[in-house]
Order: C-alpha cells, then sequence, then structure tokens
C-alpha cells in the first residue's frame, strides 16, 4: 500500500455527494452547523494523491480562501493556518486530543477478533490522553528528555551513524532508508528505553502497521492482515516489557517508567505502561525515519544548501529546522472539540472533530517570509509546528534533532559528493498524518570519498547544542560589492552572494543583522524590491554610540567578506489601509522609503514626511524628491522647516495609517500624540533599546508558571526571562535581545508586568496580557504565561 510521487491521480478526488453536472445537489450540502460546504472543501481528500504527496500544497487553496473549513470525505474540520493550528494546540481543554489515536478507518469485526486473540489494549498514551492527567505522568516521566540528560547519547549515537555508513560507504550507491534511516532510530529508541538489541528485529517487522492501522484507510481485507501485523506487535513490546517488570534494575526512560510505577501506581498505572511501550516505539521510530529520510530528499535536491553546510556544518541545526518545516515527517494531529467554540472565525460544535495539519500551518506566508523557499537561513525555521506545541509538544524532539544532526554530519564529512539517483520514484504510505518516502537512493564515486585521502575528516566532529539552534550561528556569507556615501556621515553598502546565487526576497521594514567579527548591527534594507541580485542598506557614523558604525564604516571595503542573518521583517507595512502618512527621521528614511516605494506601487494615497538637520546629511534624498516628490515634504534644520507633528497629524481620516522610524525623541512625540488614536494606527520602529544590561542588584527573582505545559521556571536576579526558559529546554524564538523586535513575545494569563521593551504601546502595555521575555519581568514574585 503506497502512494507514488509519479503515480497520475487516480484516487477520486471529488465529492461523494456532487458530480459534475447536478448543480442542485452542491446547495443542500451543509456542515454539521448548518453552513454550505465549498466545492473545495468538497473536494478535498486526504487519501487522495495530491494530500498525500504534499499536504502543504493540496491545501494552499484552504490558506488562501477558507483556514478552517468541513470535510465530508473525512468527516472533519480541517485546520490549515499557522495561528489556528498553534491556538488548537494551545488549549488542550477546548481541544481534547482523546481521538489523537482513534481508527479512521473503522475495523470489520474479523479484525476486531484478531486484536481481541492477541490481547490488544491501546488505552491511554503521551499522545491522547486529558489533563490533568497527561501532565501527572509528563512531569514524573520527563527527566530523561531533558536537554542535560541527553548529553551522553550523542557520542554512542555518532558510533553507530558511523557504523552503519561503514557497511556501504565503499559501495557507491545504497537505498538510504533501507540501510541506515530505519534502522537507527530504532536502534536509539531501543537503547533509550532499555530494550534489549535482540528484541529488535520483531519490533522493526511490525512497527508500520501501527501506522496504517491507526491514521490510513485500508480496504476490508488488508484491515486483517494489518490486524495480525499489529497484534504481533502488541504482543512483542508486552513480552518486552514483562522481562523489565520482572527485573526493573536497568537503565533506560521504560525502566524508569516501571519505577515510576511502583512509588505511584495511581498515576502511572500498568495499562499505561503497557500502551506507552507499543506507542513510544512508533514515536520514536517512525517518525524520526521519515523526518530524516524527508531532510536528506530535500537537502539533495537544493545542492546549493547541501553544499553550504558541507562548506559550513554550524548550519546543520538550522538546516534541519528548515527541514522539518518543509517536509517535517508529522503531517497531521487531530482533536475533538469539548464545548461548542470557534476556530479562525470558524464556528466548530461540541463533538466536532478536527484535523490539524502542521504541514500546512508551516508554509503559512503570514508567519514565514517566502514561505515556499527553502533557505537553511531562515531566521523563525524553528518555530515550525511539526512537533506540535504547547502541553503536547513532542517529549523526544531532542533527541530526534540530535539523531538528524549527526547523520547529516556524518554524511558532510564522509560523502559530500552523495547525490539523488535520476528519475526514482517516491513511495509513501497512505495515511493522514505521517509522511516518509519508503526508499531513498543515492549514489557517489567511492574514488572522491574523503577518508580515501586522508582519515582527518573523522577528527573532531561537531557538536551540536541540544535543543533549537543558536541563533548566532545562522549566518549567511555574502561580499561587500560597493561602499558609497550617501550622505554626511552615512554610507551606502551593497551586499551579493559569493556564487552569484539570488539572495531573499525581502519585503518593506525588513532589516538585515551585518556581521563582521564581534561586530553584530540591525540595519533597515533600502534597496530596489524585487532585485534579487544585491542587498542594499545605510549606515549612519555615530562616534557617541557603541562602537559599531564606526568599525563598519572604518574597515568595510569592496570585496570584503561579511555574514548576515536575516532578511527579518518586525516593522511590516499593512497594505490594507486606506491612506498613510510616513514620518522619517534622519537615518530612519531607509526604512520608510522601502514602504513608501510599495505604496506607490500599489497606488496607495500616502504622504511622507523626511526630517534631518540639514539637506547634506539627509540620505537618499535625491531619490525621494525623484521618486516621491508629489507626496514628498521635507523638513530641514538648517532651513527653518522643522515637523509639526500636532499639525501635520491633527487630521487623520478613519482608517489612515502611521509609519514612523527616527530618534527617540520623536517617537516618544508620537506616542503621546497617539494615545487617543484607534488602535493599530501608529507603528514605529526603534534605533536602540533603552538600556539592554540586566544589574542583578536592583533586580529580584521571580517564577514563571508555563500554563500551557504544566511546568515551573525559576527566573534568577542575574538572567532574563528569555535565558531561564531556554535553560529549562522551552523553545521560545527570540533576535535581538534588546525588547526592539518583538520576536520573544509571550502572552502572559496572571501577574504584574514590568514593561522594559520599545514594541508595545501604551495601550498593549496597560492590557498587561503579553510581554518581551527577553527584556520584560515580573513586578511581583510570579507571572503565569501561556506557554
Amino acid at each position: 500500500m503506497t502512494i507514488s510521487s509519479h503515480q497520475p491521480e487516480t484516487m477520486a478526488e471529488g465529492c461523494p455527494f456532487h458530480q459534475p453536472g447536478h448543480a442542485d445537489d452542491q446547495v443542500t450540502m451543509k456542515s454539521p452547523t448548518g453552513c454550505p460546504v465549498s466545492p473545495e472543501a468538497a473536494a478535498f481528500d486526504p487519501f487522495g494523491a495530491s494530500y498525500q504527496l504534499d499536504p502543504a500544497e493540496a491545501l494552499r487553496w484552504s490558506r488562501e480562501q477558507e483556514p478552517v473549513f468541513f470535510s465530508p470525505k473525512l468527516g472533519y474540520w480541517v485546520v490549515s493556518r499557522f495561528d489556528d493550528v498553534k491556538a488548537v494546540f494551545r488549549d488542550n481543554i477546548t481541544f481534547s486530543p482523546s481521538i489523537a489515536l482513534e481508527k479512521l478507518t473503522p475495523a470489520p469485526p474479523e479484525a476486531t477478533k484478531i486484536l481481541e486473540s492477541y490481547g490488544f489494549a491501546m488505552r491511554r498514551t503521551m499522545v491522547n490522553e486529558d489533563e490533568p492527567d497527561h501532565m501527572e505522568r509528563r512531569r514524573l516521566l520527563m527527566d530523561a528528555f531533558l536537554p542535560e540528560n541527553l548529553e551522553q547519547h550523542e557520542a554512542w549515537v555518532r558510533e553507530l551513524v558511523r557504523d552503519y555508513m561503514d557497511l556501504f560507504i565503499d559501495k557507491g550507491r545504497a537505498d538510504l532508508v533501507g540501510e541506515m534511516f530505519r534502522e537507527i532510530p530504532m536502534t536509539v529508541a531501543l537503547r533509550f528505553l532499555g530494550v534489549p538489541h535482540e528484541d529488535a528485529k520483531e519490533l522493526r517487522k511490525f512497527s508500520v502497521a501501527h501506522t496504517l492501522n491507526t491514521w490510513g484507510r485500508p480496504s476490508p481485507e488488508q484491515q486483517l492482515q494489518i490486524a495480525e501485523d499489529v497484534g504481533r506487535f502488541w504482543k512483542t513490546a508486552q513480552d518486552i516489557l514483562d522481562r523489565m517488570y520482572a527485573e526493573p534494575t536497568g537503565e533506560g526512560w521504560m525502566y524508569d517508567s516501571i519505577r515510576m510505577h511502583k512509588v505511584h501506581p495511581a498515576i502511572v498505572p500498568e495499562s499505561y505502561l503497557r500502551s506507552m511501550m507499543m506507542a513510544i516505539l512508533v514515536a520514536a521510530h517512525e517518525t524520526t525515519a521519515f523526518a530524516t529520510t524527508n531532510a536528506f530528499r530535500t537537502l539533495l535536491s537544493n545542492r546549493e544548501s547541501w553544499n553550504d553546510i558541507c562548506e559550513n556544518p554550524a548550519l546543520i541545526p538550522s538546516a534541519i529546522e528548515e527541514c522539518l518545516r518543509v517536509a517535517g515527517s508529522v503531517v497531521a494531529w487531530r482533536r475533538i472539540a469539548t464545548d461548542d467554540t470557534i476556530v479562525g472565525g470558524e464556528k466548530i460544535p461540541k463533538g466536532g472533530k478536527l484535523l490539524i495539519v502542521q504541514a500546512s500551518a508551516n508554509r503559512d506566508q503570514s508567519h514565514f517570509e517566502n514561505p515556499d523557499d527553502f533557505d537553511i537561513y531562515r531566521h523563525n525555521a524553528a518555530e515550525h509546528l511539526t512537533f506540535g506545541y504547547g502541553a503536547h509538544q513532542c517529549m523526544g524532539k531532542n533527541i530526534a534533532r540530535m539523531e538528524m544532526r549527526v547523520i547529516l554530519d556524518e554524511f558532510v564529512r564522509r560523502l559530500p559528493h552523495v547525490h539523488l539517483v535520476e528519475d526514482q520514484t517516491f513511495e509513501y504510505l497512505p495515511n493522514t498524518s505521517f509522511r516518509g518516502a519508503t526508499s531513498l537512493w543515492v549514489e557517489w564515486e567511492p574514488a572522491q570519498n574523503p577518508e580515501r585521502r586522508t582519515r582527518s575528516v573523522l577528527e573532531n566532529p561537531t557538536h551540536f547544542h541540544i535543543g533549537a539552534p543558536i541563533k548566532d550561528d545562522i549566518l549567511r556569507r555574502v561580499v561587500v560589492t560597493e561602499v558609497e556615501r550617501e550622505a554626511e556621515a552615512v554610507i551606502r553598502i551593497d551586499l551579493v552572494d559569493p556564487h552569484g546565487r539570488d539572495l531573499p526576497d525581502w519585503s518593506p521594514g525588513s532589516h538585515v543583522e551585518l556581521v563582521s567579527g564581534e561586530w553584530r548591527r540591525y540595519y533597515s534594507i533600502c534597496g530596489t524590491r524585487g532585485d534579487r541580485s544585491r542587498l542594499s542598506f545605510a549606515i549612519l557614523r555615530e562616534p557617541e554610540g557603541r562602537g559599531g558604525s564606526v568599525h563598519f564604516h572604518d574597515t568595510v571595503k569592496p570585496g570584503d567578506v561579511l555574514h548576515i542573518a536575516g532578511p527579518k521583517n518586525h516593522f511590516h507595512l499593512d497594505e490594507t489601509a486606506t491612506r498613510y502618512t510616513l514620518i522619517a527621521g534622519g537615518i530612519g528614511i531607509t526604512p520608510i522609503l522601502a514602504m513608501a516605494d510599495r505604496l506607490k506601487a500599489l497606488g496607495k494615497p500616502y504622504t511622507l514626511h523626511y526630517c534631518g538637520a540639514g539637506r547634506r546629511t539627509m540620505a537618499f534624498l535625491d531619490r525621494v524628491e525623484r521618486d516621491h516628490g508629489a507626496a514628498l515634504t521635507v523638513h530641514a534644520g538648517d532651513e527653518g522647516c522643522r515637523l509639526d507633528l500636532p499639525r501635520v497629524l491633527g487630521g487623520l481620516s478613519e482608517g489612515e495609517q502611521v509609519y514612523s522610524c527616527g530618534p527617540e525623541r520623536m517617537l516618544e512625540a508620537l506616542e503621546t500624540l497617539a494615545v487617543n488614536w484607534p488602535e493599530g494606527t501608529l507603528h514605529v520602529e526603534h534605533f536602540t533599546a533603552r538600556s539592554s544590561i540586566l544589574d542583578p542588584a536592583n533586580e529580584h527573582a521571580f517564577e514563571a508558571v508555563l500554563a500551557d505545559s504544566d511546568l515551573t521556571v525559576q527566573v534568577g536576579n542575574d538572567q532574563t526571562l528569555l535565558e531561564a526558559l531556554t535553560a529549562a529546554g522551552v523553545d521560545v524564538p527570540s533576535d535581538c535581545c534588546e525588547g526592539l523586535c518583538g520576536t520573544c513575545e509571550v502572552a502572559v494569563v496572571e501577574g504584574h508586568i514590568d514593561h522594559r521593551d520599545l514594541v508595545l504601546s501604551r495601550t498593549e502595555r496597560d492590557a498587561n496580557d503579553r510581554m518581551m521575555a527577553c527584556c520584560s519581568r515580573a513586578k511581583d514574585k510570579r507571572l503565569v504565561l501561556s506557554l
């Protein structure tokens, strides 16, 4: 039972209740809430080839038009956008996980009898149990998964990878799935659990049956064989557990769980151990094997990215996260509504079943810029939802990351010249929730193996931090092509890719982080949108600053190799407003100019106010006057033409928005004026933070209670909330770490916030429902966060 990427679409994708030519039938098709079902929703078939081969592409129409819809073919509400999928994951009370392991295709009586003959009794596991049982068990059984306890496994995982590679490295051709990728995750899982290696053979044979049995749509005849395999898988797992239970002194997570059962039998009952013994093997084995297969196929299909990580293995963690985003092995999970509720504006009735499609959410353009591009330098790739989110986020995510990183590191060292066999057919097990090719053929020229020239390639392997990628390692190499003076004390720098490749697209308001040695500074992009051959930005020399601008002014020259992170955008232009007022002060013209260019291209009405000490100091003034003269007012201080903010902004029209970047005093004046404006009217970007230095002598410790995860994290007086969360293994995205960008925003349920950022408006601060983890703190001793 497979779906092939070369096979034509032979599975019916049409609505079973409506065929062409029967227009009246379409009118009568309703969802359980009585709303009409759209033609696209009626046609959606999760077992059709389009979804099976590329679920994100199959749901593109949904992300763009109907982000939550009822599927008559499936009998589920399908959720496709990032924010909605994350919201469902976050609320595991309203959206119960109890149906996560429910069979999509009911078993015929004959299959049920087969399972009963093996004593099959799969009940609650980590993925399908409700609160409070879930978190009570998870807390007791979580220690082995903590980053500090996973460090010990990396050395033997690498040794295992090398042993498997040794078996085929001189052959020149291999099916990586059959010869390595299915074997290593199973071996790692068994050792982590404490299962004897001699039991691996039986478990490997039957693990795939559980996937098809639970999330597939096998025929009645196929179900009989699947039931036989699932039954044998269950019995083998139970036999192993019985032996471990009789001698519970071994090392491994299942032994830890057995010991916890003896101490806390009400929280960790025997029935739970028996269900988890089977479920965790599938979770640890299948998903990691599929994820590794998908990652290698993706990277080897994007040769430039492969070459980049061969050149710089420090990029491997970010490359793995991007692979998990665009081609993750976990496609979708299921939930059931415990009450009438609303998701993405759509009413969901109590008892409504939801298919929340992470693969689609991971390609949502509202969260990921250029979502269809594969970019190993993407700054927020680790925000993908492949591991889930909240209390039910995958416990083993960091084991999977470690395995994938080590495997990739060994390949780029030992077989950098490997490539995909051309014209091979990729086949997939037909199911709604897990995706990975059943084979992956590669070939290479053994004579070119680096270790035939020197064994040094096996020395000093890359050591990877356990957890999400370190953002400082995600750097793109660029070359300076031009350094030009644009005004007094202002230079423009143009960058290109060293190999002549396109650089990432960017949107108005975007910036890059420029890196030269120890110097890292943020600069807004101000080049020509659509010209992906180069990135341009301007730097004002600030002798009284922190030294970065002086360094770049004095040292950067054409031909220099620098690094950048980004582009990133925390100053988005809302293109739906009725009218715009743009205000730039000094070097703040850089993001504002890009916005003016975009509004002019869209034909939107706007006015542009450009302020400076004098025309000699105003960068890009000639271009601004040329391209935006009709909308422009220049306010040059030495000409006595200062900007009168109350007069200019005294008569804002309904729906008008104001965007500004400039000196702090100008932005403070704008924020004072905006107190009584409608929320969302004013948008500003600051140059620098007020203070990013933490003084322990003037701080107090506090505790952060993570409501979604039921964890409590202690925040010392010498660390930020972000640092404490990261140290506890909680993935929180971050960027500037100065309270400027808003990336590290977390929702606050309870407690008083000491706001120290420059992102939130006064109204947003007064709401006391969100904070920036990198700088803001608790006013008192406790905060409760939606994490």
